[in-house]
């Protein structure tokens, strides 16, 4: 009989091991916080738990900026989930979920189950609000980006924090599944929005 609890467990320690030396912005905590919200949503909104919660703590583990293949990044999880899960059928559920649900792979990428969906929905919500602002700015720096640059005459797109949120952050309320994610998303949506507005008139030095 599997012990749900126990493979969580096992699950939160892999997670722990992994994210050891990672950015701020995609890092232990970062997978904490859409495991927890992937166990609210899925308690809301009707969905398997157990298959919400594990798919949300490796979720990141095959993430291409962490990984020097993605692909044998995935086979390594699903090895892992063979040793712990009888049913081939929820191996194959997570496995598909973790690679649809990037928002790399497409701001529409079709997600078949309400599980997936779930834990989509959890890691968009963690990329949005004060924490998503924070997590961009943190990434930024990571990887030696800019703040901000004001656009040149030429109208040259430039790669900076703030630029992040047109090209992302902002796009992802529209892009949710489920009600209970989409009331989340319109609120913290509304944060950024007054951020950037703060953040422009600071800039710009206007009183």
């Amino acid at each position: 009989m599997t012990d749900k609890n126990y493979i969580i467990e096992q699950a939160k320690q892999k997670a722990w091991e992994f994210f050891k030396g990672t950015d701020p912005a995609h890092d232990y905590w970062h997978t904490h916080r859409v495991a927890a919200w992937a166990v609210k949503l899925a308690e809301k909104e009707g969905a398997d738990v157990f298959i919400c919660e594990l798919t949300a703590w490796l979720h990141d583990l095959p993430d291409k900026k962490l990984n020097h293949s993605e692909e044998e990044a995935i086979n390594h999880v699903e090895d892992w989930l063979q040793k712990y899960l009888e049913n081939e059928k929820d191996i194959e559920q997570i496995i598909e979920i973790i690679e649809t649900m990037s928002y790399r792979n497409g701001e529409n990428s079709s997600i078949s189950s309400l599980e997936g969906q779930v834990v989509q929905d959890a890691d968009r919500l963690d990329a949005i609000g004060a924490i998503g602002i924070a997590r961009a700015f943190a990434f930024a720096g990571a990887i030696g980006e800019q703040l901000h640059i004001p656009a040149s005459p030429d109208k040259e797109k430039r790669q900076t924090a703030i630029e992040h949120f047109y090209d992302k952050l902002l796009r992802l309320k529209a892009l949710m599944n489920t009600g209970t994610a989409i009331d989340i998303a319109n609120k913290r949506q509304r944060f950024m929005v007054s951020y950037l507005e703060q953040f422009y008139s600071e800039w710009e030095g206007k009183l």
